[in-house]
Protein backbone atom coordinates (compact mmCIF):
# COMPACT_ATOMS: atom_id res chain seq x y z
CA UNK A 1 0.00 0.00 0.00
CA UNK A 2 1.46 3.21 -1.11
CA UNK A 3 1.24 6.45 1.33
CA UNK A 4 -0.55 9.53 -0.03
CA UNK A 5 1.21 11.96 -1.98
CA UNK A 6 1.52 15.68 -0.72
CA UNK A 7 2.96 17.54 -2.47
CA UNK A 8 3.83 21.36 -1.75
CA UNK A 9 5.27 24.23 -3.46
CA UNK A 10 5.75 26.81 -0.74
CA UNK A 11 6.63 30.29 -0.64
CA UNK A 12 7.61 30.38 3.36
CA UNK A 13 10.56 31.38 4.41
CA UNK A 14 10.35 28.68 7.26
CA UNK A 15 10.93 25.61 4.62
CA UNK A 16 13.73 25.19 3.26
CA UNK A 17 14.00 24.12 -0.47
CA UNK A 18 14.97 20.95 -1.42
CA UNK A 19 16.63 20.14 -4.43
CA UNK A 20 14.75 17.01 -6.78
CA UNK A 21 17.42 14.50 -8.02
CA UNK A 22 15.67 14.18 -11.10
CA UNK A 23 14.72 17.43 -12.97
CA UNK A 24 16.26 19.66 -10.23
CA UNK A 25 13.48 21.21 -9.27
CA UNK A 26 13.96 23.50 -5.65
CA UNK A 27 10.77 22.89 -4.33
CA UNK A 28 9.65 23.82 -0.03
CA UNK A 29 8.37 21.24 1.51
CA UNK A 30 6.12 21.61 5.05
CA UNK A 31 6.10 18.89 7.29
CA UNK A 32 4.32 16.05 6.56
CA UNK A 33 2.38 13.71 9.15
CA UNK A 34 3.46 9.94 9.44
CA UNK A 35 2.22 8.10 6.43
CA UNK A 36 2.40 10.88 3.94
CA UNK A 37 4.87 11.42 1.20
CA UNK A 38 5.83 14.29 -0.69
CA UNK A 39 6.41 14.03 -4.29
CA UNK A 40 8.41 16.50 -7.23
CA UNK A 41 5.28 18.60 -8.73
CA UNK A 42 7.09 18.26 -12.03
CA UNK A 43 8.27 14.74 -12.98
CA UNK A 44 6.71 12.99 -9.70
CA UNK A 45 10.23 11.92 -8.17
CA UNK A 46 9.60 11.18 -3.87
CA UNK A 47 11.34 13.70 -2.83
CA UNK A 48 10.74 12.64 1.19
CA UNK A 49 8.27 10.49 3.05
CA UNK A 50 7.17 10.72 6.75
CA UNK A 51 7.77 6.84 8.12
CA UNK A 52 5.69 5.78 11.69
CA UNK A 53 8.19 5.18 14.13
CA UNK A 54 10.94 5.72 11.34
CA UNK A 55 13.65 6.15 13.75
CA UNK A 56 12.87 3.69 16.15
CA UNK A 57 12.14 1.13 12.93
CA UNK A 58 15.60 2.31 11.81
CA UNK A 59 17.47 1.61 15.13
CA UNK A 60 16.30 -1.35 15.80
CA UNK A 61 17.12 -3.20 11.84
CA UNK A 62 20.43 -1.27 12.13
CA UNK A 63 20.72 -3.90 15.35
CA UNK A 64 19.35 -6.60 13.77
CA UNK A 65 21.84 -5.85 10.34
CA UNK A 66 25.11 -5.42 12.72
CA UNK A 67 24.35 -9.08 14.84
CA UNK A 68 23.62 -10.84 11.19
CA UNK A 69 26.93 -9.35 9.97
CA UNK A 70 28.63 -10.61 13.13
CA UNK A 71 27.49 -13.81 12.62
CA UNK A 72 27.89 -14.51 8.48
CA UNK A 73 31.50 -13.49 9.62
CA UNK A 74 31.76 -15.85 12.37
CA UNK A 75 30.85 -19.02 10.34
CA UNK A 76 31.66 -20.89 7.39
CA UNK A 77 30.01 -19.41 4.22
CA UNK A 78 31.00 -22.14 1.74
CA UNK A 79 32.44 -25.69 1.59
CA UNK A 80 33.99 -26.72 -1.27
CA UNK A 81 34.11 -30.49 -2.06
CA UNK A 82 36.42 -31.83 -5.61
CA UNK A 83 38.33 -34.42 -6.28
CA UNK A 84 38.63 -35.64 -2.77
CA UNK A 85 39.81 -32.72 -1.75
CA UNK A 86 37.59 -30.06 0.90
CA UNK A 87 38.18 -26.53 1.72
CA UNK A 88 36.23 -24.26 3.95
CA UNK A 89 35.42 -20.50 2.84
CA UNK A 90 34.62 -17.81 5.39
CA UNK A 91 33.93 -13.96 4.57
CA UNK A 92 37.18 -12.67 5.87
CA UNK A 93 38.82 -15.72 4.70
CA UNK A 94 37.91 -14.84 0.71
CA UNK A 95 39.82 -11.78 1.41
CA UNK A 96 43.07 -13.38 2.70
CA UNK A 97 42.83 -15.98 -0.39
CA UNK A 98 42.60 -13.49 -3.12
CA UNK A 99 45.23 -11.47 -1.76
CA UNK A 100 47.42 -14.60 -1.53
CA UNK A 101 46.82 -15.20 -4.94
CA UNK A 102 48.23 -11.20 -5.91
CA UNK A 103 44.49 -9.53 -6.37
CA UNK A 104 45.68 -7.08 -3.24
CA UNK A 105 43.32 -4.78 -4.60
CA UNK A 106 40.44 -6.81 -5.05
CA UNK A 107 40.50 -8.30 -1.63
CA UNK A 108 40.23 -5.22 -0.13
CA UNK A 109 37.47 -3.45 -2.20
CA UNK A 110 35.38 -6.74 -1.35
CA UNK A 111 36.22 -6.37 2.30
CA UNK A 112 35.69 -2.80 2.49
CA UNK A 113 32.57 -2.51 0.06
CA UNK A 114 30.79 -5.83 1.64
CA UNK A 115 31.78 -6.15 5.11
CA UNK A 116 33.86 -2.75 6.24
CA UNK A 117 31.49 0.20 4.81
CA UNK A 118 28.38 -1.84 5.72
CA UNK A 119 29.63 -1.98 9.34
CA UNK A 120 30.17 1.61 9.55
CA UNK A 121 27.04 3.24 8.36
CA UNK A 122 25.18 0.90 10.51
CA UNK A 123 26.82 2.28 13.66
CA UNK A 124 26.91 5.69 12.23
CA UNK A 125 22.98 5.07 12.25
CA UNK A 126 23.08 3.76 15.52
CA UNK A 127 24.94 6.76 16.78
CA UNK A 128 22.88 9.07 14.91
CA UNK A 129 19.10 7.81 15.30
CA UNK A 130 20.07 6.87 19.83
CA UNK A 131 20.52 10.94 20.60
CA UNK A 132 18.07 11.99 17.79
CA UNK A 133 15.25 9.95 19.83
CA UNK A 134 16.53 11.34 22.86
CA UNK A 135 16.19 14.91 21.60
CA UNK A 136 20.25 15.54 22.49
CA UNK A 137 22.37 17.66 20.64
CA UNK A 138 25.44 15.47 19.92
CA UNK A 139 28.52 17.23 18.63
CA UNK A 140 28.43 13.39 15.80
CA UNK A 141 25.11 14.56 14.74
CA UNK A 142 26.42 17.08 11.29
CA UNK A 143 29.54 15.18 10.51
CA UNK A 144 28.20 11.97 11.23
CA UNK A 145 24.94 12.44 8.60
CA UNK A 146 27.58 13.78 6.02
CA UNK A 147 29.44 10.48 6.29
CA UNK A 148 26.15 8.41 6.36
CA UNK A 149 25.19 9.61 2.99
CA UNK A 150 28.81 9.92 1.41
CA UNK A 151 29.02 6.06 2.57
CA UNK A 152 25.96 5.08 1.72
CA UNK A 153 26.52 4.45 -1.89
CA UNK A 154 29.38 2.65 -1.77
CA UNK A 155 27.73 -0.20 0.27
CA UNK A 156 27.76 -3.16 -1.98
CA UNK A 157 25.66 -5.66 0.17
CA UNK A 158 22.80 -6.86 -2.56
CA UNK A 159 26.10 -6.83 -5.55
CA UNK A 160 27.97 -9.12 -3.35
CA UNK A 161 25.14 -11.61 -2.98
CA UNK A 162 23.51 -11.57 -6.03
CA UNK A 163 27.43 -12.76 -7.38
CA UNK A 164 27.42 -15.00 -5.06
CA UNK A 165 24.46 -16.78 -6.03
CA UNK A 166 25.17 -16.59 -9.31
CA UNK A 167 28.57 -17.95 -8.45
CA UNK A 168 27.47 -20.99 -6.97
CA UNK A 169 24.95 -21.50 -10.09
CA UNK A 170 28.27 -22.21 -12.25
CA UNK A 171 30.56 -23.98 -9.23
CA UNK A 172 27.84 -26.33 -8.92
CA UNK A 173 28.49 -28.85 -11.84
CA UNK A 174 32.58 -28.47 -11.08
CA UNK A 175 32.14 -29.28 -7.11
CA UNK A 176 29.79 -30.47 -4.09
CA UNK A 177 29.32 -26.87 -2.43
CA UNK A 178 27.54 -27.18 1.04
CA UNK A 179 26.09 -23.73 2.06
CA UNK A 180 27.29 -22.77 5.46
CA UNK A 181 24.68 -20.44 8.05
CA UNK A 182 27.13 -17.46 7.24
CA UNK A 183 25.67 -17.54 3.50
CA UNK A 184 22.23 -17.42 4.69
CA UNK A 185 23.10 -14.71 7.57
CA UNK A 186 24.65 -12.27 5.29
CA UNK A 187 21.47 -12.56 2.43
CA UNK A 188 19.35 -12.08 5.54
CA UNK A 189 21.79 -9.62 6.57
CA UNK A 190 21.02 -7.89 2.62
CA UNK A 191 17.40 -7.29 3.33
CA UNK A 192 18.00 -6.10 6.82
CA UNK A 193 20.46 -3.68 5.47
CA UNK A 194 17.94 -2.35 2.89
CA UNK A 195 14.88 -1.74 4.62
CA UNK A 196 17.23 0.12 7.26
CA UNK A 197 18.37 2.72 4.85
CA UNK A 198 15.00 2.69 2.92
CA UNK A 199 13.10 3.36 6.89
CA UNK A 200 15.62 6.24 7.49
CA UNK A 201 14.57 9.05 5.27
CA UNK A 202 16.93 11.88 4.65
CA UNK A 203 15.08 14.72 4.38
CA UNK A 204 13.65 13.82 7.59
CA UNK A 205 16.83 12.91 9.46
CA UNK A 206 18.20 16.08 8.87
CA UNK A 207 15.55 17.97 9.82
CA UNK A 208 15.73 16.04 13.42
CA UNK A 209 19.69 17.29 13.48
CA UNK A 210 18.31 20.76 13.07
CA UNK A 211 15.53 20.73 15.53
CA UNK A 212 17.71 18.73 17.81
CA UNK A 213 21.11 21.95 17.32
CA UNK A 214 18.21 24.81 17.53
Amino acid sequence: MSLPAVSHVLESPECEPVGCIQCDLAVAIEPLAPGERADCPRCGHLLTACVADGFARSLALAWSSLLLLAMANAFPFLSLQASGLEKVMTLPRTAIELHHDGYTLLAVLVIGLTIVIPAIVLVTIIALVVPLMRGRAVAWLVPGGRLLYFLGPWSMVEVFAIGVIVSLVKIVHLARVEIGPAFWAYVTFGFCFTATMASLDRLTLWRAIERCRA
